[in-house]
């Protein structure tokens, strides 16, 4: 793999602003996230990894696990609201966009092409280019990151956040003090509000959960640099904040780092397969086998 020069570069900025790598939610993997909440909450658009997010790495084919949540994503985002965003297909390195067409044949949405590694500035600008060329343009504030790297995905959601960093605080949808599952008595829960959030950034979701096991000194790396950042950086900030509103903090100062609000209001549990749904003993003994080759000795 070719040396991703922006992703080296991001823990500079880490040094100076450790925040960047804090995603909005983290999720073991898409079929946590309610896509039709996160519709009524006004995200319009949503941004996809490939590798170990949708396929397995060096793979263009939806894991089947998460089959059905992925449609569920293109239904209700749209055609051509959900975009991918891969450092293999589609970048520049993918020679004539083979790989980009054979993601977009399997997967059913567009592959970003761009001449930068996640997370440059100049990949972040190409990702606004493509989402405001739309027929209905759709703003920074109104995407979704998913991806299964803090230096790369979780970066790049920071980065498209900080052209809307007014927006302070998030309230979740239907309520203007806190977070509520129910819509308000009369509202089609299938329509978008008139005004769901008061305010609303880019929301950065981080997925845990590993289909292929790589990389895994990497992430071990950033998972400890983003537990240090929540003890030393974010839970002293709030423990001042309490301490100068008087043991509580405003929603401006305390929702912006807080997980729990966006938990209840956008993910769902996921229950576990049914007996029908599991692989049988030989299934799993023969993807075990799947690829490797037997010489026949003389």
């Amino acid at each position: 793999m070719r040396l991703n020069v922006p992703g080296i570069l991001a823990p500079l900025q880490f040094i100076v602003n450790p925040r960047i790598i804090v995603p909005s939610l983290v999720v073991k993997d898409i079929r946590h996230l309610d896509f039709h909440a996160l519709k009524r909450a006004g995200y319009r658009g949503a941004i996809f990894d490939k590798d170990n997010c949708l396929t397995l790495p060096k793979q263009d084919t939806i894991v089947p696990e998460i089959e059905e949540a992925w449609k569920e994503c293109r239904t209700v985002f749209g055609q051509g609201n959900v975009l991918v965003v891969s450092n293999t297909a589609g970048a520049h390195l993918d020679a004539g966009g083979i790989q980009a067409e054979s993601v977009r044949y399997h997967l059913g949405v567009p592959v970003l092409f761009h001449n930068s590694f996640k997370p440059a500035y100049s990949c972040v600008n190409q990702i606004r280019s493509y989402f405001h060329s739309l027929r209905n343009p759709i703003k920074d504030n109104e995407l979704i990151i998913v991806g299964d790297r803090l230096f790369t995905d979780i970066v790049l959601a920071s980065r498209l956040r900080e052209k809307v960093w007014t927006d302070r605080f998030w309230l979740p949808p239907y309520s203007n003090s806190g977070p509520t599952s129910t819509p308000p008595v009369g509202t089609d829960p299938s329509q978008p509000l008139s005004n769901p959030l008061t305010a609303r950034t880019s929301l950065g979701v981080w997925t845990t959960g590993l289909w292929v096991k790589e990389a895994t000194l990497m992430r071990f790396c950033e998972r400890k640099l983003l537990e240090g950042v929540r003890k030393w950086v974010i839970a002293p900030a709030e423990a001042r904040s309490k301490g100068r509103k008087g043991g509580k903090a405003s929603p401006a100062e305390s929702i912006e780092y807080d997980e729990d609000p966006l938990i209840r209001a956008f993910v769902r549990d996921v229950p576990p397969p049914s007996d029908s749904q599991k692989p049988s003993i030989l299934r799993r003994i023969a993807d075990s086998f799947q690829g490797v080759q037997f010489r026949r000795s003389n």
